[in-house]
C-alpha cells in the first residue's frame, strides 16, 4: 500500500483518532496502571506490566493483575517497605519465562533505584538524549542490575545498544512520558518529552509498518526501530509514538 505522505499522515492520524481513547484501554495491559493513582504505584505496575507485555493479552492482563495482589495492592510501600520474609510469597508468580526469582529480583532492583536515584523518572531522564531514550534504557539497565542480581534475569531487561528493539520498556516510556490528552497514556514523567520516545515495535507494528513504506528493515531490533522512528518523526516530530495507536491498531483489530 504506497500513500504520499500525506496521504499517509491523513491516513494514519485518522486511525490514532480511533484507537487513542478510553475504549482502547479495556483489552490493553495498560489498565493495570490505570488502577493506580499515586505515580509511584503508576510507574513501578506500569514497568513491571510492561515487563510481562508480551504472548496473549488476556494472560498478560491476568498475570499482572495477580503481580497487583501479590504486591498488597500497594506496590511502591510493597517495594520500599518489603522485609526479606515478605517476598518469599513471590516465588510462586510465572508468566512465560518471568518467574519469581526474577519477581523477587526486580523488586530488589526496583528499591535499589528509589533509594539512589529517587525515583525512576530521575534516572531515565539523567541519561536522555535530546532526540532519544535508547542510551538512557542502556544505562537505566546498567543500575538496575548493579545489586547482587541473578544472571536470568539480566534478560527480562532489554538493550538497545546490543540491538534490542527493547519493544517492552519503550512502551512503559511511552505510558509514563507521553501525555495524550485523551486518558490512554499517563503523562506523568514531565522532565521527559513525548518527541525523545521511539515506536514499541513488535510483530504487528511491523508487519503494518512495512506495509506502509515505513519500514524496510526485515527483523524486528534496534536497526528496524530507528529506521521506523526516522519515519514517524517525519510525520510528527514532536509527537511520533502516537502512531503506535495506529499501527497497532491496523495490525491487532483490523488485520491489516
Amino acid at each position: 500500500m504506497k500513500l504520499k505522505k500525506a496521504e499517509l499522515k491523513d491516513f494514519l492520524d485518522s486511525k490514532v483518532k480511533l484507537y487513542n481513547n478510553p475504549k482502547f484501554i479495556e483489552s490493553d495491559p495498560i489498565q493495570i496502571p490505570h488502577l493506580f493513582s499515586k505515580k509511584e504505584d503508576i510507574e513501578i505496575i506500569g514497568f513491571l506490566t510492561a515487563t510481562i507485555a508480551w504472548g496473549n493479552r488476556k494472560s498478560i492482563i491476568t498475570n499482572a493483575n495477580r503481580m497487583v495482589d501479590m504486591l498488597d495492592h500497594s506496590p511502591f510501600e510493597f517495594v520500599m517497605q518489603h522485609q526479606e520474609s515478605d517476598l518469599e510469597k513471590l516465588q510462586s508468580f510465572v508468566h512465560r519465562t518471568f518467574n519469581g526469582y526474577d519477581f523477587i529480583q526486580f523488586i530488589k532492583s526496583l528499591k535499589h533505584i528509589y533509594n539512589t536515584h529517587n525515583s525512576l523518572e530521575a534516572l531515565f531522564a539523567k541519561h536522555a538524549e535530546q532526540d532519544s531514550l535508547q542510551n538512557a534504557i542502556h544505562q537505566f539497565k546498567q543500575y538496575f542490575f548493579e545489586i547482587e542480581h541473578l544472571k536470568r534475569t539480566k534478560k527480562h531487561v532489554s538493550d538497545p545498544l546490543k540491538n534490542s528493539a527493547a519493544k517492552r520498556i519503550n512502551m512503559f516510556l511511552r505510558w509514563m512520558v507521553r501525555d495524550d490528552n485523551n486518558g490512554v497514556d499517563f503523562g506523568i514523567w514531565k522532565s521527559l518529552s513525548s518527541s525523545q520516545l521511539s515506536c514499541p515495535l513488535d510483530v504487528h507494528s511491523g508487519n503494518v509498518a512495512r506495509k506502509l513504506g515505513l519500514l524496510k528493515r526485515k527483523q524486528n531490533d534496534g536497526k528496524a526501530l530507528a529506521e521506523l522512528d526516522k519515519s514517524l518523526r517525519k510525520l510528527d516530530i514532536n509527537d511520533p509514538v502516537k502512531y503506535d495507536f495506529a499501527l497497532f491498531g491496523l495490525g491487532v483489530f483490523e488485520g491489516f
